[in-house]
């Protein structure tokens, strides 16, 4: 359950079970996450993906519309000793954001796995192809609808 308890940036800044969490609209999240960098966030220690497509219900801050897809990235801040998290709401539609890696060069492969896994694009990424999977992969399997699919299992002995 999370709360709202005030603003940054504009953005809604909610409590999340002791975490900051910031909820950024899709069109300013490179320029919101640059105001963070220069807040003092100067790592981002992860950024991912997640598919709400079962989920559609999720509670999420006044004003802010759920959306199919959400990119999450996790922002320390060593000098101030702090963290906070920034969610931003992608549709399905038109599923792409603006990369950051200009800001945070460590996420060149992160957005290239949420790209891969996900199929949301990070607008002016310098290399966003695959990483995890074969080049000639067809889908992105952590989408809720990616076929499972299934590898026969053959045993040692076990008539064919």
């Amino acid at each position: 359950m999370s709360t709202t308890v005030s603003e940054m940036h504009g953005c809604p800044l909610v409590d999340s079970l002791g975490q900051r969490v910031l909820h950024v609209p899709r069109g300013r999240w490179a320029a919101v996450l640059g105001a963070l960098r220069a807040d003092g966030f100067e790592v981002c220690a992860d950024l991912t993906a997640a598919d709400y497509l079962r989920h559609p219900g999720r509670t999420l801050p006044d004003g802010v519309v759920a959306e199919r897809f959400e990119v999450v990235a996790n922002l320390l801040s060593v000098s101030g000793q702090g963290r906070l998290r920034a969610r931003t709401q992608v549709p399905e539609a038109d599923p792409s954001v603006a990369s950051v890696f200009g800001l945070y060069p460590g996420t060149e492969a992160m957005e290239r796995e949420v790209w891969d896994m996900f199929g949301i694009a990070f607008d002016g990424h310098p290399d966003l192809t695959r990483i995890l999977m074969p080049e000639d992969w067809d889908g992105h399997p952590l989408r809720k609808d990616f076929a499972q699919g299934r590898i026969p299992v053959q045993f040692k002995g076990a008539p064919s």
